[in-house]
C-alpha cells in the first residue's frame, strides 16, 4: 500500500475528490480502496462512505483509513446509494469528483490523465475513460462493450457510452443540482444526460477502470429497474430538449433503446 508520508502533492497539482459509497463489499473493497493510493497523482481526497455494512466492510475501510490521511472515512446508518452519494458529495473539497465503485478498481494513471485533461480544456465539463471488464480474481475478460459506442449527443440518449471512468468539474455538477433523489436505478445515466445539456464531454479513449462483473452483481430483479428507470431518464431528457414532439423512444426487448421519428 502507498505510504502517504511519501505523496506530498505539487501545488500545481488541482485537489480531486474521489467519492465511494460502500455496502457489504468485504470481498473487494481492499482492492477498490487501494487501487485509489496507488495513483500517480498525489492531490486527492477518497472519501469513502459505508451505509450501514453489516460484514467487514467498515473494518476494511477503517484499517485504510488509519493509515492514510487522504481517506475521509463516515460510517452512516443504511439509508441507501443515492442518499450516500448525496452526502459524500457535500464532503468533496476538490475541484473536479469522480465516482470509483467499492468493487472495481483503478488504473494507476486515471487521475492523473483525466484531471490533465480538466487542467487544460476549460471548455469540458466531464471526461470519461473505456474501461475493461474483470473477473473476481482481477483477471481482464475483455473491453467493455460501451466503450465500442462512439458519442454524440443523440446516441447518448439511447446508448449510456459515458460509462466509466468520469472526472467532473464540482462547479458543473452542482450547477445541475446533482443526483437525482428520484432515480434509484441509472442514476449514472441520468446524470450523464443532464450534465450533457450544458457542457462539453471528452472521451478520453484508454482503457483507465477496470469494471468487476462478479456473483454479487445486479440481479435480474434490479436490471428490470434500471431499464425501466432508464426509460424514464430518456423521456426526461427528450423533453427537456424538446425533442418529445419529434422522437418516440421504443424500447425492444431485453434492454435496447431506440428513437423512431414520428
Amino acid at each position: 500500500m502507498a505510504d502517504s508520508s511519501s505523496q506530498q502533492p505539487s501545488s500545481r497539482e488541482s485537489l480531486v475528490s474521489l467519492i465511494m459509497t460502500v455496502f457489504n463489499r468485504e470481498k473487494f473493497l481492499g482492492d477498490a480502496i487501494e487501487s485509489a493510493l496507488c495513483q500517480s497523482y498525489r492531490n486527492f481526497e477518497l472519501i469513502i462512505w459505508d451505509d450501514g455494512s453489516t460484514d467487514r466492510s467498515l473494518e476494511i475501510a477503517t484499517h485504510y483509513a488509519q493509515k492514510d490521511a487522504r481517506i475521509r472515512l463516515v460510517a452512516a446508518e443504511h439509508q441507501g446509494r443515492i442518499f450516500a452519494l448525496q452526502q459524500a458529495h457535500t464532503m468533496a473539497k476538490g475541484s473536479y469528483v469522480g465516482w470509483l465503485d467499492s468493487d472495481d478498481r483503478l488504473a494507476p494513471d486515471t487521475i492523473l490523465e483525466t484531471a490533465e485533461i480538466l487542467d487544460q480544456q476549460p471548455q469540458i465539463g466531464m471526461v470519461y475513460t473505456q474501461y475493461e471488464t474483470i473477473d473476481e480474481n482481477n483477471c481482464v475478460t475483455g473491453l467493455g462493450r460501451r466503450c465500442k459506442i462512439a458519442y454524440s449527443d443523440l446516441q447518448m440518449l439511447v446508448d449510456f457510452m459515458t460509462f466509466h471512468f468520469r472526472l467532473i468539474r464540482r462547479s458543473i455538477y452542482e450547477q445541475i443540482g446533482g443526483v437525482d433523489s428520484s432515480f434509484p436505478c441509472a442514476i449514472d445515466y441520468d446524470l450523464c444526460l443532464r450534465l450533457a445539456e450544458i457542457t462539453e464531454f471528452y472521451h478520453l479513449q484508454k482503457p483507465l477502470y477496470f469494471y468487476r462483473e462478479h456473483a454479487e452483481s445486479i440481479s435480474q430483479r434490479q436490471r428490470n429497474h434500471q431499464i425501466h428507470h432508464a426509460q424514464r431518464a430518456i423521456q426526461n431528457a427528450l423533453e427537456r430538449r424538446g425533442l418529445s414532439d419529434v422522437y418516440e423512444l421504443v424500447v425492444h426487448p431485453p434492454n435496447q433503446f431506440e428513437l423512431y421519428r414520428k
